[in-house]
């Protein structure tokens, strides 16, 4: 385990029970929780049946699985990555959690990435990003989603490792800071329709941030986010959200904390997409799950999958009703 990781568990660990000390009644969301124990049943979804476990990841070389992308070009093919202290890989993995392929993403860098998203355009091309927007200690200046055509997959890359990696085509760095302050972020998204960007920043004491950039960015400068809401869920802390993905008909959004995910559904009425913020996120039972960070739909949006950071994590199955 990265001492990163071992310094994101020990403050949610310790700031969870400070809290729960001035909290009556407070109850701490917890893997092993039977849905109905500490939840009021009005913050549970309905829509999804009984989570289970699928597959293991085999790979040894995925110890921190910290983002999922279920592929939108090749079926059965989901793409990962670990989180910070790996160099600039992405990992192709089938959902029995058998490697596909190990890629070195040209002409990025991986000092923190935290989430993938798959994005396929109107021509029929798909991409990956991939968000290199974590930022513990809220020092970093340097943050960028890098924006990179996705590999086809044949049987043959199996063989492939992070010592002799298959090459993508060269990578697009797409630089951003905040309008306010730096943030620590782990939760990226990307529009299925409109390719909109959106990151959800990782909070400990308050609610997270929902920033937007717009799908006309400029890869030539720095760009400006803009902040377009804050958002909670039915947890302690209600914003400190590790992953997240929107579903491919752009009506659903599931986010993650360590322990659960949580669903927001856009109302059949709404205008624009970005009305889904205000709508009230309901857990997603994920069952047992160790330090949970990535989170995403299925290809056809009839699922929902997890992983863990560990080495062997397994691969968890939420199938819609």
């Amino acid at each position: 385990m990265s001492n990163k990781t071992i310094t994101k568990i020990f403050s949610f660990v310790i700031f969870t029970f400070v809290i729960c000390g001035f909290f009556s009644g407070c109850h701490l969301v917890s893997s092993s929780r039977p849905a109905d124990s500490g939840r009021a049943v009005k913050d549970i979804s309905t829509d999804y049946k009984k989570a289970e476990i699928v597959g293991t990841i085999k790979s040894g070389e995925l110890t921190e699985s910290s983002g999922i992308a279920a592929s939108k070009c090749r079926k059965d093919v989901f793409w990962t990555h670990n989180d910070s202290g790996d160099g600039a890989f992405l990992y192709a993995i089938n959902s029995a959690g058998e490697k596909l392929g190990t890629w070195k993403v040209s002409g990025a860098k991986n000092v923190d990435w935290e989430d993938v998203a798959a994005f396929k355009d109107a021509n029929g091309e798909c991409f990956l990003y991939l968000g290199d927007i974590g930022n513990n200690e809220r020092t970093r200046g340097d943050l960028a989603v890098y924006k990179v055509k996705e590999p086809r997959v044949s049987d043959a890359d199996a063989n492939s490792s992070r010592k002799k990696p298959l090459s993508t085509e060269n990578s697009e760095a797409i630089k951003f800071d905040y309008p306010d302050m730096r943030h620590d972020a782990e939760t990226l998204l990307v529009h299925p329709q409109s390719g909109d960007i959106y990151i959800l920043t990782k909070r400990l004491s308050d609610a997270a941030g929902v920033y937007k950039l717009a799908k006309d960015y400029d890869t030539n400068k720095i760009n400006r986010l803009e902040k377009i809401a804050d958002f909670t869920v039915p947890a302690i802390p209600n914003g400190f959200l590790t992953g997240g993905d929107i579903s491919p008909d752009g009506k659903r959004v599931i986010i993650c904390d360590y322990f659960s995910a949580y669903e927001i559904v856009l109302p059949a009425t709404a205008q624009n997409f970005d009305d889904i913020w205000r709508e009230q996120p309901l857990i997603v039972e994920l069952g047992e799950r160790e330090q949970g960070e990535a989170v995403g739909y299925a290809a056809d949006g009839a699922a929902i999958y997890a992983t863990s950071e560990k080495k062997n994590s397994p691969i968890i199955e939420v199938r819609r009703k």
